[in-house]
């Protein structure tokens, strides 16, 4: 039976957290300590201490841009390419495929970015562009691996899930009957509206739209603008329509 005052359960406790924040002990202190001395930094100050500092714990291709306030956790499954920026609040778990963020990639305010692939499933991690977006308090699950193009823009609370519950058999829990995790493409170009879900197994074409608040269950052709519960065609970009009117701003 488990009891809390067992210094055998406790102690196995205190490894399950550990093997789920680093790679070992020593990592786990080493980007623990970083964070602790450079993480709260504020300003321009901040953001070049820990440009420089934060090398120690993950792979930076040229400069990258981290404000105050950002998580991180198996930081050396993280890759920073040049111009990247990481706003307050970020959260990126990357174990243990790893997270890579594309150059001039901007991650805002709140959003999560988490592998969390404890299963050994061999196509986890999240793989995002150059000139991309996340928006504010998106969040991507990245389990069944998911591949974000160039220039593709996300919405603020935006979610792109790759993975899902089986629960086929009502005699036993879900959380017994495992999980499903296909992996999510985004192809180049794309726009995805405030509050819209991409559930796993889902490849959205190049330059297509979803609309705010739609549920992605099935694969998006190039050039669509996809709505509604779940999504469906409602246009096809095509070119015979005017690119902008006189409210177009450049």
């Amino acid at each position: 039976m488990y009891s809390s005052n067992n210094p055998r359960s406790a102690l196995q406790t205190i490894k399950l957290y550990l093997s789920r924040q680093a790679t070992s002990f020593w990592r786990y202190l080493l980007e623990q300590t970083l964070l602790l001395m450079f993480g709260w930094v504020p300003t321009i100050v901040g953001m070049g201490l820990r440009g420089i500092f934060y090398r120690l714990m993950l792979k930076m291709d040229g400069w990258a841009a981290i404000e105050s306030g950002v998580r991180l956790r198996f930081a050396n499954y993280i890759t920073l390419h040049h111009g990247s920026y990481l706003d307050e609040g970020v959260y990126l778990h990357a174990c243990p495929q790893g997270i890579e963020i594309g150059e001039r990639t901007i991650v805002m305010h709140g959003a999560v970015l988490h592998v969390y692939n404890f299963r050994d499933m061999p196509n986890s991690g999240i793989r995002i562009g150059k000139d991309s977006l996340v928006g504010e308090y998106s969040v991507l699950r990245g389990q069944g691996g998911i591949q974000i193009g160039d220039r593709v823009y996300t919405s603020p609370f935006t979610q792109i899930v790759a993975v899902n519950h089986v629960f086929d058999d009502p005699s036993r829990p879900f959380v017994e009957q495992g999980i499903t995790a296909q992996g999510i493409v985004i192809e180049d170009d794309v726009w995805i509206g405030s509050g819209a879900i991409i559930t796993d197994g889902v490849r959205i074409g190049k330059g297509s739209v979803i609309a705010a608040g739609a549920v992605v269950t099935s694969d998006v052709l190039a050039h669509s603008v996809v709505a509604g519960v779940p999504a469906r065609l409602v246009k096809t970009i095509d070119g015979s329509q005017p690119a902008g009117d006189e409210r177009t701003i450049y």
